[in-house]
């Protein structure tokens, strides 16, 4: 089994690659391609890995490369984990929203625009390479925002899932309050991309008993500290909403915090300096402990799982066994939503083996969530017209739409921002 990972030379990777050696049984990887025009930071990534499996005993072949379609042919599987601009951008994507009294944030309002306009075009063009040099291949989606990427490849043709650890972060995280097992957690986890809720948290599987009063009963003090909401917030919906949530339902109390205090990307930043100083080290052969602070917890396991089931060689336990697993991804709604078109692409469990993902009926949306779904998912269909076709009037008719934003004014004042911070990305800006 060959996998790609396109921007193999990011300091996640390691993670990854952890995920990879510690979970071989359920992922037989025989060859793994490292992809990334960043040479030199790819080597050092490169070496780590290799570390890495040899500490673990595991027998694949890991390789660099800066040649893409080199790197993709034939494979099985192709993670893609991008960055267009690298920090720089994203700093700008946390700081120029803030001007207008908005959040600044990567994925989410003027910003998340912002990173989709840039990102788009070239996940694309990669798509339209993979297909070529690997065309039976999956493609993995874990570069934000996962949602509107994952459509734009969906609404091409290609074979993709879109992947994020929102969730198995709540699953392991409730797992453990309720001293339980990962596997033994099912989560009625519905929504979009970074705007979901856990409306059950199940025992055994979609139909077993719903944990989730039990929870927030015994544990609502630390869920309710963890996601930075009050405890009367999730006393009054009775349910769990990801911390993305709080964009919206504490949108001016996050503005004036951003304002006060250093942007997450300058600290990634500085973190990454210090990863890629560690990562230089022949010594180490793991993934050091400040990887943590980088975010991105179990995306690894994420990773394998879906990759395990999507080529058919376990059932996202690591067991090795089976023909699929449940999984939460980002896939084509067809129906599961029902006040959603077909082709919006959702975050929800989904039945994942060879053929691709099967979502699972949900249960139903209660209009406090679905109002703002829909909202949500109408800006999503405008920021990838904006992002397929360009053009200003496109631009602002995204930022418009977006619930954070939705004055005339203010969508004038940030299209310009957007625009002016983001000519050397987008050649029609």
């Amino acid at each position: 089994m060959k996998l790609a990972v396109v921007g193999g030379g990011s300091t996640y990777t390691p993670e990854l690659i952890d995920g990879f050696a510690r979970l071989r049984a359920g992922l037989p990887v025989e060859e793994l391609v490292l992809i990334d025009p960043a040479t030199e930071r790819l080597e050092l990534i490169g070496g780590l890995a290799r570390r890495i499996f040899a500490r673990q005993g595991h027998p694949a072949t890991v390789t660099t490369t800066s040649d893409l379609d080199a790197g993709v042919a034939g494979a099985d599987a192709v993670l893609i984990q991008l960055r267009i601009g690298g920090q720089a951008a994203r700093l700008q994507d946390e700081t120029w929203p803030l001007e207008c009294g908005c959040v600044g944030q990567e994925t989410t309002g003027a910003g998340g625009l912002a990173k989709a306009l840039r990102t788009v075009p070239v996940v694309l063009d990669i798509a339209e390479r993979v297909r070529r040099a690997a065309p039976d291949a999956w493609i993995i989606d874990f570069t934000n925002p996962v949602g509107i990427v994952t459509r734009a490849l969906l609404r091409a043709g290609h074979k993709a899932v879109g992947l994020c650890n929102v969730a198995i972060g709540f699953q392991r995280k409730f797992a453990r309050l309720l001293d339980l097992s990962p596997a033994e957690i099912h989560l009625d986890h519905v929504g979009l991309n970074h705007l979901t809720w856990e409306l059950g948290v199940r025992r055994g599987g979609p139909q077993g008993e719903d944990l989730l009063p039990r929870l927030l009963a015994a544990h609502g003090d630390a869920i309710a500290a963890d996601l930075h909401l009050p405890r009367t917030v999730l006393d009054r919906l009775g349910v769990v909403p990801s911390y993305y949530l709080r964009y919206f339902y504490a949108h001016d109390e996050v503005v004036r915090e951003l304002a006060e205090k250093p942007s997450r990307a300058a600290e990634v930043a500085a973190m990454e300096r210090e990863l890629l100083g560690l990562y230089a080290d022949p010594a180490l052969d793991e993934k050091p402990a400040l990887l943590a602070k980088r975010g991105g917890a179990f995306y690894s396991e994420a990773a394998v799982d879906l990759a395990a089931a999507l080529l058919g060689d376990g059932d996202g336990s690591g067991s090795g066994s089976g023909s699929g697993s449940v999984q939460v991804v980002n896939t084509r709604n067809d129906g599961t939503l029902p006040f959603l078109p077909d082709d919006a692409v959702i975050e929800v469990p989904a039945r994942v083996d060879r053929s691709g993902p099967t979502t699972l009926a949900v249960p139903r949306l209660d209009p406090l969530y679905a109002g703002l779904v829909s909202h949500v998912t109408a800006y999503e269909d405008l920021a990838l017209d904006a992002a397929l076709r360009g053009g200003r009037e496109r631009v602002f008719k995204a930022l418009l739409a977006h619930p954070l934003v939705g004055q005339f004014d203010l969508a004038e004042g940030l299209t310009d921002r957007l625009l002016a911070h983001n000519k050397e990305h987008l050649p029609w800006a």
